[in-house]
C-alpha cells in the first residue's frame, strides 16, 4: 500500500509565495500557515529548484517585528520542522511501523494544540491516516492509532471535519466495526460524535448507515458509560437534520428513549432528540405510536428540580397538540389539563408560555365540540302551519329561536369550561398539598371553595 500523498497546489504564482503585505500585529502562526500553503509543505523536492517557501518562511521568522525575540523565532521554526517530520513519517512507503508511529505523533501533538491541527492538515496528513483504517493489522493497534489521530485533528476545526469525511473515512469506519468491537467501536463512536457536529456532515453520516450502529452502541450493555454518552450525543447531532429522521425511525431508538426517560443523566439529551424528531410529521407519528408516550411526557411536568426538562417536554407536547386532533384527545385522556394548569403556576417563564398555548388549543377544541353537538339538535323542519304564518311573525319567531339557541349553546359551553376549571384547580391543590407534605386530612378553605365554585373561563391563563 502506498502511504504517500500529494499536497494540493497553492493558488497564485509560486514565485511570489509569501510576498504578501503584512500589518502589525499579526499572529506568527498565520505566517507559518500561509507559508505552508504556498510552498512550505512536504512535497518531494524538485532538484532543479530550491524550496522558496521554506526559505521565505525562515526570513520572515527572523524579522524582529514579527516576534518578541530570536528565541521565539527558533522555537517556532523547531515546531514547524517537527510537524514536517511527522507528516513525512505518514508518507513512508517502506515501513508500516514508521507510519503508525507518525499516527501516534499526530494524536499527541494535536490533543491540545489548535495550530498543530491546522498545520498538519495542510501538510497532508489526513489522507494517509484515513488509508490506515484499511490496514490488515490483526491486533487493530494500527487502526486505533489512526482513529484517535483523526479524532484529535477534528477537534474545534470544521475544515478538518469536512476533509476527513471527504476522504471517505465514514464508510471505512463502518467497515472497521464489523470486524472488531470494544476499543475500536468506542473510537468510532467518538469520531462520529466529533464529525457530526458539522452541519454539512450530518446528512452524509446519517445516510451512511451510522445511525443503526450508534443505536446499537447506545443499547449495548457491555459498552462503557462514556461510549453510551457519546452515542447519545452523536444521535442528537444527527437528529438536527430533518433528513435523518427517517433513518432514526427505521430503528427502535424512540421506544428506547422513552424507556430510559427518567435517568437524570440522560433525560435532558433524550428530550432534546425527541424535540428534533417532533418537527417532522413522520417523527410525530413515531412518538405517538409509542405506548404510554403521553403519560410519560406529562409526568416530566412534575420534575420541579429540572426546569429544562419541563420546557423540552412542554415543547414536544405543544407541537403535537397543534398538529393532530387524535394527539390532543390522547393528551386530555392522559390528564394533561391539570398538569398544564400547575405548570402555568409553578413552571419557568418559557414552560408557562407553552402550557398556556396548549390550554388555549384545548379550550378551542372543546368549544368546537360543543358547537358541533348543539348544531346537531337545531335542524328540526318547520310545520306547514308555521310556514303559512305571516313574514313578520316568522321573522320575530326565528330571531327568538336563534337567541335562545345561542344562549343554550353558551350556557353549555360555560358550564363545561367551569366544570373543567373546577376539577383542575381541585386536582392542582391536591398536588400542591401532597408536595408540601401536609396531612391527608387537609381541607381547602371556604375562600378557596368559593373561588372554584365561581370561576369562569376567564380564570384560565390564556
Amino acid at each position: 500500500m502506498a502511504w504517500g500523498t500529494t499536497m494540493s497546489k497553492c493558488e497564485g504564482d509560486k514565485e511570489n509565495a509569501g510576498s504578501v503585505i503584512l500589518e502589525r500585529p499579526l499572529k506568527l502562526w498565520s505566517l507559518i500557515i500561509d507559508s505552508v500553503r504556498c510552498g512550505g509543505g512536504i512535497q518531494k523536492p524538485n532538484r532543479s529548484k530550491k524550496q522558496a517557501g521554506s526559505d521565505k518562511l525562515s526570513e520572515l521568522l527572523k524579522q524582529p517585528q514579527w516576534c518578541e525575540n530570536e528565541d521565539e523565532v527558533k522555537r517556532k521554526e523547531q515546531v514547524l520542522e517537527l510537524l514536517k517530520e511527522v507528516a513525512k513519517k505518514l508518507q513512508n512507503e517502506d515501513s508500516i511501523e514508521v507510519v503508525v508511529e507518525g499516527a501516534k505523533d499526530v494524536r499527541r501533538l494535536t490533543k491540545e494544540d489548535p495550530h498543530a491541527r491546522t498545520i498538519l492538515a495542510l501538510l497532508g496528513v489526513i489522507p494517509p491516516l484515513v488509508s490506515l483504517l484499511d490496514s490488515q493489522d490483526p491486533t487493530f493497534h494500527t487502526q486505533i492509532a489512526s482513529l484517535y489521530a483523526l479524532l484529535n485533528l477534528a477537534i474545534a476545526n470544521d475544515a478538518n471535519k469536512a476533509a476527513i469525511v471527504k476522504a471517505g473515512a465514514i464508510h471505512k469506519m463502518l467497515n472497521l466495526i464489523t470486524q472488531k468491537k470494544g476499543p475500536v467501536s468506542e473510537a468510532v463512536v467518538a469520531n462520529f460524535l466529533g464529525l457530526s457536529a458539522l452541519d454539512s456532515n450530518k446528512p452524509i453520516i446519517g445516510s451512511s448507515g451510522a445511525i443503526p450502529f450508534l443505536v446499537g452502541a447506545l443499547k449495548d450493555v457491555d459498552a462503557s458509560s462514556q461510549a453510551k454518552q457519546d452515542s447519545l450525543r452523536a444521535l442528537y447531532n444527527l437528529s438536527i437534520s430533518p433528513s435523518n429522521v427517517c433513518h432514526i425511525l427505521d430503528t427502535d431508538l424512540i421506544p428506547h428513549l422513552f424507556a430510559n426517560l427518567g435517568d437524570m443523566d440522560a433525560s435532558e439529551r433524550i428530550l432534546s432528540i425527541l424535540g428534533n424528531i417532533v418537527s417532522v410529521a413522520e417523527g410525530r407519528k413515531g412518538i405517538s405510536s409509542v405506548r404510554d408516550a403521553f403519560p410519560i411526557l406529562i409526568d416530566v411536568f412534575n420534575w420541579a428540580d429540572s426546569p429544562v426538562c419541563q420546557e423540552k417536554a412542554s415543547y414536544i407536547l405543544m407541537v403535537m397538540a397543534h398538529k393532530s386532533y387524535n394527539d390532543r384527545q390522547a393528551m386530555v385522556e392522559a390528564g394533561v389539563v391539570s398538569s398544564l394548569l400547575e405548570l402555568t403556576l409553578l413552571g419557568s417563564t418559557l414552560a408557562q408560555n407553552r402550557a398556556s398555548r396548549m390550554l388555549e388549543c384545548l379550550r378551542v377544541e372543546k368549544g368546537k365540540q360543543l358547537v358541533s353537538v348543539n348544531c346537531g339538535g337545531l335542524s328540526a323542519p318547520l310545520s306547514s302551519t308555521s310556514a303559512s304564518a305571516g313574514p313578520t311573525r316568522q321573522k320575530f319567531s326565528d330571531e327568538e329561536d336563534d337567541n335562545e339557541d345561542d344562549d343554550d349553546m353558551m350556557s353549555q359551553e360555560n358550564k363545561a369550561v367551569k366544570q373543567l376549571v373546577q376539577q383542575s384547580l381541585q386536582s392542582n391543590m391536591k398536588r400542591m398539598v401532597k408536595r408540601a407534605n401536609l396531612g391527608h386530612d387537609f381541607v381547602p378553605s371556604d375562600h378557596f371553595k368559593s373561588l372554584t365554585s365561581s370561576s369562569t373561563s376567564k380564570s384560565l391563563p390564556f
